[in-house]
Protein backbone atom coordinates (compact mmCIF):
# COMPACT_ATOMS: atom_id res chain seq x y z
CA UNK A 1 0.00 0.00 0.00
CA UNK A 2 1.47 3.37 -0.95
CA UNK A 3 0.43 6.85 0.07
CA UNK A 4 -2.13 7.32 -2.69
CA UNK A 5 -3.91 4.07 -1.87
CA UNK A 6 -4.35 4.85 1.80
CA UNK A 7 -7.79 6.04 2.90
CA UNK A 8 -6.28 7.77 5.93
CA UNK A 9 -6.24 11.57 6.16
CA UNK A 10 -2.88 13.34 5.89
CA UNK A 11 -3.39 15.63 8.90
CA UNK A 12 -0.19 15.11 10.89
CA UNK A 13 2.20 18.05 10.55
CA UNK A 14 5.99 18.07 10.70
CA UNK A 15 5.93 19.52 14.24
CA UNK A 16 3.69 16.63 15.35
CA UNK A 17 6.04 14.07 13.82
CA UNK A 18 9.14 15.75 15.26
CA UNK A 19 7.76 15.92 18.79
CA UNK A 20 6.40 12.35 18.62
CA UNK A 21 9.87 11.16 17.58
CA UNK A 22 11.64 13.28 20.20
CA UNK A 23 9.57 12.31 23.23
CA UNK A 24 7.06 9.69 22.15
CA UNK A 25 9.35 6.97 23.47
CA UNK A 26 9.90 8.63 26.87
CA UNK A 27 7.56 6.87 29.27
CA UNK A 28 7.37 5.51 32.78
CA UNK A 29 10.17 3.12 31.78
CA UNK A 30 12.66 5.99 32.03
CA UNK A 31 11.14 7.90 34.94
CA UNK A 32 10.53 4.85 37.15
CA UNK A 33 11.87 1.67 35.52
CA UNK A 34 15.44 2.97 35.15
CA UNK A 35 15.84 2.61 38.92
CA UNK A 36 15.96 -1.19 38.75
CA UNK A 37 18.59 -1.06 35.98
CA UNK A 38 20.80 1.33 37.97
CA UNK A 39 20.38 -0.71 41.16
CA UNK A 40 21.39 -3.98 39.48
CA UNK A 41 24.11 -2.56 37.19
CA UNK A 42 25.60 0.44 38.99
CA UNK A 43 27.03 3.43 37.09
CA UNK A 44 27.56 1.03 34.18
CA UNK A 45 23.84 1.53 33.48
CA UNK A 46 25.01 4.49 31.38
CA UNK A 47 26.68 1.99 29.02
CA UNK A 48 23.56 -0.22 29.00
CA UNK A 49 21.44 2.71 27.83
CA UNK A 50 24.07 3.83 25.31
CA UNK A 51 24.40 0.35 23.71
CA UNK A 52 20.62 -0.18 23.58
CA UNK A 53 20.30 3.32 22.11
CA UNK A 54 22.88 2.51 19.43
CA UNK A 55 20.82 -0.51 18.36
CA UNK A 56 17.69 1.66 18.17
CA UNK A 57 19.55 4.28 16.10
CA UNK A 58 20.56 1.65 13.50
CA UNK A 59 17.01 0.26 13.32
CA UNK A 60 15.41 3.70 13.02
CA UNK A 61 17.80 4.82 10.27
CA UNK A 62 16.81 1.80 8.16
CA UNK A 63 13.11 2.04 9.02
CA UNK A 64 13.17 5.78 8.30
CA UNK A 65 14.52 5.22 4.79
CA UNK A 66 11.81 2.67 4.02
CA UNK A 67 9.09 4.94 5.48
CA UNK A 68 10.23 7.90 3.38
CA UNK A 69 10.03 5.81 0.19
CA UNK A 70 6.77 4.03 1.04
CA UNK A 71 4.83 5.79 3.84
CA UNK A 72 2.12 3.42 5.09
CA UNK A 73 0.24 2.76 8.32
CA UNK A 74 1.44 -0.85 8.15
CA UNK A 75 5.08 0.25 8.33
CA UNK A 76 7.41 -2.71 9.04
CA UNK A 77 4.55 -5.21 8.78
CA UNK A 78 3.87 -4.04 5.22
CA UNK A 79 7.60 -4.02 4.37
CA UNK A 80 7.98 -7.59 5.67
CA UNK A 81 4.92 -8.61 3.63
CA UNK A 82 6.42 -7.13 0.45
CA UNK A 83 10.03 -8.28 0.94
CA UNK A 84 9.74 -11.65 2.73
CA UNK A 85 6.20 -12.83 2.15
CA UNK A 86 2.58 -12.61 3.38
CA UNK A 87 3.32 -14.91 6.35
CA UNK A 88 5.97 -12.48 7.64
CA UNK A 89 3.71 -9.44 7.37
CA UNK A 90 0.84 -11.32 9.01
CA UNK A 91 2.96 -12.57 11.92
CA UNK A 92 4.73 -9.28 12.62
CA UNK A 93 1.52 -7.26 12.33
CA UNK A 94 -0.48 -9.39 14.76
CA UNK A 95 2.38 -9.76 17.26
CA UNK A 96 2.90 -6.00 17.26
CA UNK A 97 -0.83 -5.38 17.70
CA UNK A 98 -0.97 -7.88 20.57
CA UNK A 99 2.02 -6.22 22.28
CA UNK A 100 0.38 -2.78 22.26
CA UNK A 101 -2.99 -4.13 23.42
CA UNK A 102 -1.24 -5.43 26.54
CA UNK A 103 0.61 -2.11 26.96
CA UNK A 104 -2.69 -0.18 26.71
CA UNK A 105 -4.07 -2.17 29.66
CA UNK A 106 -0.87 -1.73 31.69
CA UNK A 107 -0.66 2.03 31.04
CA UNK A 108 -4.36 2.57 31.82
CA UNK A 109 -3.94 0.82 35.18
CA UNK A 110 -0.69 2.72 35.87
CA UNK A 111 -2.38 6.05 35.07
CA UNK A 112 -5.32 5.19 37.32
CA UNK A 113 -2.91 4.26 40.10
CA UNK A 114 -1.20 7.65 39.88
CA UNK A 115 -4.55 9.49 39.90
CA UNK A 116 -5.48 7.51 43.03
CA UNK A 117 -2.51 9.22 44.71
CA UNK A 118 -4.66 12.39 44.73
CA UNK A 119 -8.19 10.89 44.60
CA UNK A 120 -8.14 7.78 46.75
CA UNK A 121 -11.89 7.13 46.77
CA UNK A 122 -12.22 6.53 43.01
CA UNK A 123 -12.06 2.79 42.11
CA UNK A 124 -9.01 1.79 40.06
CA UNK A 125 -11.06 0.00 37.38
CA UNK A 126 -13.33 3.04 36.86
CA UNK A 127 -10.44 5.48 36.39
CA UNK A 128 -8.71 3.04 33.99
CA UNK A 129 -11.91 2.74 31.95
CA UNK A 130 -12.46 6.53 31.85
CA UNK A 131 -8.87 7.20 30.71
CA UNK A 132 -9.10 4.57 27.97
CA UNK A 133 -12.48 5.84 26.70
CA UNK A 134 -11.40 9.51 26.69
CA UNK A 135 -8.20 8.86 24.73
CA UNK A 136 -10.02 6.46 22.39
CA UNK A 137 -12.52 9.24 21.59
CA UNK A 138 -9.61 11.59 20.96
CA UNK A 139 -8.13 9.12 18.47
CA UNK A 140 -11.51 8.49 16.81
CA UNK A 141 -12.22 12.22 16.38
CA UNK A 142 -9.27 12.79 14.05
CA UNK A 143 -5.61 11.93 13.61
CA UNK A 144 -4.88 15.64 14.07
CA UNK A 145 -6.31 15.52 17.60
CA UNK A 146 -4.04 12.53 18.33
CA UNK A 147 -1.09 14.55 17.02
CA UNK A 148 -1.99 17.60 19.14
CA UNK A 149 -2.42 15.60 22.35
CA UNK A 150 0.84 13.77 21.73
CA UNK A 151 2.60 17.04 20.89
CA UNK A 152 1.70 18.65 24.24
CA UNK A 153 2.26 15.47 26.24
CA UNK A 154 5.70 15.18 24.65
CA UNK A 155 6.50 18.85 25.19
CA UNK A 156 5.88 18.48 28.95
CA UNK A 157 8.26 15.50 29.06
CA UNK A 158 10.95 17.30 27.05
CA UNK A 159 10.81 20.44 29.23
CA UNK A 160 10.93 18.30 32.39
CA UNK A 161 14.00 16.33 31.35
CA UNK A 162 15.85 19.43 30.12
CA UNK A 163 15.12 21.18 33.46
CA UNK A 164 16.24 18.02 35.32
CA UNK A 165 19.52 17.94 33.34
CA UNK A 166 20.24 21.64 33.93
CA UNK A 167 19.57 21.42 37.68
CA UNK A 168 21.47 18.12 37.93
CA UNK A 169 24.61 19.37 36.20
CA UNK A 170 24.48 22.57 38.28
CA UNK A 171 24.74 20.48 41.45
CA UNK A 172 27.33 18.07 39.99
CA UNK A 173 29.72 20.89 39.06
CA UNK A 174 28.84 23.26 41.92
CA UNK A 175 27.09 25.96 39.90
CA UNK A 176 23.98 25.89 42.12
CA UNK A 177 23.89 28.66 44.77
CA UNK A 178 25.26 27.52 48.14
CA UNK A 179 26.20 24.02 46.94
CA UNK A 180 29.51 22.19 46.89
CA UNK A 181 30.37 20.35 43.66
CA UNK A 182 29.39 16.69 43.93
CA UNK A 183 31.79 15.68 41.19
CA UNK A 184 32.06 12.08 40.02
CA UNK A 185 32.64 10.41 43.39
CA UNK A 186 29.38 8.42 43.19
CA UNK A 187 30.41 7.09 39.76
CA UNK A 188 34.03 6.18 40.50
CA UNK A 189 33.50 5.21 44.15
CA UNK A 190 31.08 2.66 45.66
CA UNK A 191 32.77 -0.24 43.85
CA UNK A 192 33.83 1.60 40.69
CA UNK A 193 32.07 2.03 37.35
CA UNK A 194 31.22 -1.70 37.05
CA UNK A 195 30.52 -2.76 40.66
CA UNK A 196 28.50 -5.80 39.51
CA UNK A 197 30.81 -6.70 36.63
CA UNK A 198 30.57 -6.07 32.88
CA UNK A 199 28.10 -8.95 32.47
CA UNK A 200 25.50 -6.94 34.45
CA UNK A 201 25.78 -4.16 31.85
CA UNK A 202 24.91 -6.62 29.08
CA UNK A 203 22.02 -8.03 31.11
CA UNK A 204 20.86 -4.47 31.71
CA UNK A 205 20.42 -4.00 27.95
CA UNK A 206 17.65 -6.63 27.99
CA UNK A 207 15.68 -4.51 30.46
CA UNK A 208 16.61 -1.17 28.92
CA UNK A 209 15.47 -2.11 25.40
CA UNK A 210 11.85 -2.13 26.58
CA UNK A 211 12.21 1.57 27.48
CA UNK A 212 12.79 2.33 23.80
CA UNK A 213 9.60 0.68 22.57
CA UNK A 214 7.56 3.33 20.80
CA UNK A 215 10.39 4.82 18.73
CA UNK A 216 8.91 3.10 15.67
CA UNK A 217 5.58 4.95 15.98
CA UNK A 218 6.91 7.74 13.80
CA UNK A 219 7.24 5.25 10.92
CA UNK A 220 3.60 4.17 11.35
CA UNK A 221 2.48 7.81 11.47
CA UNK A 222 4.34 8.52 8.19
CA UNK A 223 1.29 7.31 6.28
CA UNK A 224 -0.76 10.20 7.67
CA UNK A 225 1.49 13.17 7.08
CA UNK A 226 1.25 15.40 4.02
CA UNK A 227 5.04 15.56 3.62
CA UNK A 228 6.39 12.14 4.68
CA UNK A 229 9.92 12.53 3.30
CA UNK A 230 10.65 15.77 5.21
CA UNK A 231 8.80 14.67 8.36
CA UNK A 232 10.35 11.20 8.59
CA UNK A 233 13.84 12.51 7.75
CA UNK A 234 13.72 15.09 10.56
CA UNK A 235 12.21 12.59 12.97
CA UNK A 236 14.76 9.82 12.40
CA UNK A 237 17.71 12.23 12.50
CA UNK A 238 16.57 13.44 15.92
CA UNK A 239 16.83 9.89 17.31
CA UNK A 240 20.61 10.19 17.82
CA UNK A 241 20.72 13.31 19.97
CA UNK A 242 17.44 12.40 21.68
CA UNK A 243 18.92 9.17 23.04
CA UNK A 244 22.23 10.83 23.98
CA UNK A 245 20.63 13.80 25.77
CA UNK A 246 17.44 12.40 27.27
CA UNK A 247 18.36 8.82 28.13
CA UNK A 248 22.14 8.67 28.57
CA UNK A 249 22.25 12.23 29.97
CA UNK A 250 19.53 11.78 32.57
CA UNK A 251 20.89 8.39 33.73
CA UNK A 252 24.36 9.97 34.06
CA UNK A 253 22.91 12.73 36.27
CA UNK A 254 21.12 10.18 38.48
CA UNK A 255 24.21 8.00 39.09
CA UNK A 256 26.40 11.09 39.64
CA UNK A 257 24.14 12.63 42.29
CA UNK A 258 23.07 9.47 44.15
CA UNK A 259 24.92 6.29 45.13
CA UNK A 260 23.82 3.53 42.74
CA UNK A 261 22.89 1.21 45.63
CA UNK A 262 20.64 3.77 47.33
CA UNK A 263 17.27 2.27 48.31
CA UNK A 264 15.42 5.37 47.02
CA UNK A 265 16.61 4.73 43.45
CA UNK A 266 14.52 1.56 43.24
CA UNK A 267 11.27 3.50 43.85
CA UNK A 268 11.86 6.41 41.47
CA UNK A 269 15.37 7.69 40.64
CA UNK A 270 14.09 11.08 39.47
CA UNK A 271 12.11 11.68 42.67
CA UNK A 272 15.08 10.49 44.75
CA UNK A 273 17.42 12.97 43.02
CA UNK A 274 14.99 15.90 43.36
CA UNK A 275 14.45 15.14 47.06
CA UNK A 276 18.22 14.76 47.56
CA UNK A 277 18.94 18.25 46.20
CA UNK A 278 16.05 19.75 48.16
CA UNK A 279 13.37 20.41 45.55
CA UNK A 280 10.06 20.98 47.42
CA UNK A 281 7.11 18.69 46.57
CA UNK A 282 9.38 16.51 44.39
CA UNK A 283 7.05 13.51 44.62
CA UNK A 284 4.02 15.59 43.61
CA UNK A 285 5.83 17.09 40.61
CA UNK A 286 7.17 13.76 39.35
CA UNK A 287 3.80 12.06 39.83
CA UNK A 288 2.28 14.60 37.46
CA UNK A 289 5.13 14.12 34.94
CA UNK A 290 4.88 10.31 35.10
CA UNK A 291 1.09 10.59 34.64
CA UNK A 292 1.75 12.66 31.51
CA UNK A 293 4.20 10.02 30.26
CA UNK A 294 1.71 7.22 30.95
CA UNK A 295 -1.15 9.04 29.15
CA UNK A 296 1.18 9.72 26.23
CA UNK A 297 2.03 6.02 25.99
CA UNK A 298 -1.67 5.09 26.29
CA UNK A 299 -2.53 7.58 23.54
CA UNK A 300 0.20 6.17 21.29
CA UNK A 301 -0.86 2.59 22.02
CA UNK A 302 -4.45 3.26 20.96
CA UNK A 303 -3.17 4.92 17.77
CA UNK A 304 -0.70 2.20 16.77
CA UNK A 305 -3.08 -0.73 17.42
CA UNK A 306 -5.78 0.85 15.28
CA UNK A 307 -3.40 1.63 12.40
CA UNK A 308 -1.76 -1.80 12.42
CA UNK A 309 -5.21 -3.44 12.42
CA UNK A 310 -6.25 -1.15 9.57
CA UNK A 311 -3.21 -2.22 7.53
CA UNK A 312 -3.84 -5.92 8.24
CA UNK A 313 -7.48 -5.52 7.23
CA UNK A 314 -6.48 -3.89 3.93
CA UNK A 315 -4.45 -7.01 3.14
CA UNK A 316 -7.40 -9.24 4.17
CA UNK A 317 -5.38 -10.52 7.14
CA UNK A 318 -7.78 -9.10 9.78
CA UNK A 319 -11.53 -8.44 10.01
Amino acid sequence: MNQSQSGLKKELKTRHMTMISIAGVIGAGLFVGSGSVIHSTGPGAIISYALAGLLVIFIMRMLGEMSAVNPTSGSFSQYAHDAIGPWAGFTIGWLYWFFWVIVIAIEAIAGAGIIQYWFQDIPLWLTSLILTILLTLTNIYSVKSFGEFEYWFSLIKVVTIIAFLIVGFAFIFGFAPGSEPVGLSNITGKGGFFPEGISSVLLGIVVVIFSFMGTEIVAIAAGETSNPIESVTKATRSVVWRIIVFYVGSIAVVVALLPWNSANILESPFVAVLEHIGVPAAAQIMNFIVLTAVLSCLNSGLYTTSRMLYSLAERNEAP
